[in-house]
This record gives structure tokens, sequence and C-alpha cells, in this order.
């Protein structure tokens, strides 16, 4: 079962960064955006992994993202 995940990813000076507001500790940087997005889906992976494996429940998606301009 696939499930979406709200990604914030910030431009710092050097690279991309990004993390998951509902699992909490899972971040992933990059050189661009498109390798930070790729890293963050890993990440997602491996820590949904991790919690299955400590059999821990998965925190339930809240977050949702949505972009204003003024």
């Amino acid at each position: 079962m696939s499930q979406a995940f709200a990604v914030v990813i910030e431009k710092t000076e050097h690279n991309y960064s990004a993390y998951v507001p509902d699992l909490p500790g899972c971040v992933a940087t990059g050189p661009s955006r498109e390798q930070v997005l790729a890293e963050i889906h890993d990440a997602i992976a491996f820590h949904l992994e991790g919690l299955a494996a400590d059999a821990q429940p998965q925190p339930p998606v809240r977050s949702s993202v949505a972009t204003v301009v003024v």
C-alpha cells in the first residue's frame, strides 16, 4: 500500500535539505532538488522499514503542503 507524505525542501547555501513532518528524524540532503527528492524517498522507505522491524506503529499522516503566492 503506498502512502503520500508531505516533504519540506529547503535550499541552503551549499545544497538542499528535506524532512518529513509526519516522520520525526526522517531527513535527507542533496546537491540538487531532484537528488534530495530521491534521497528523501529512500529515507522514508528506510524509516518505515525500521518502524516495522521494531514493531512500532507508523505515525498517521497529518501534514499537507500548499504554496501561497502573494
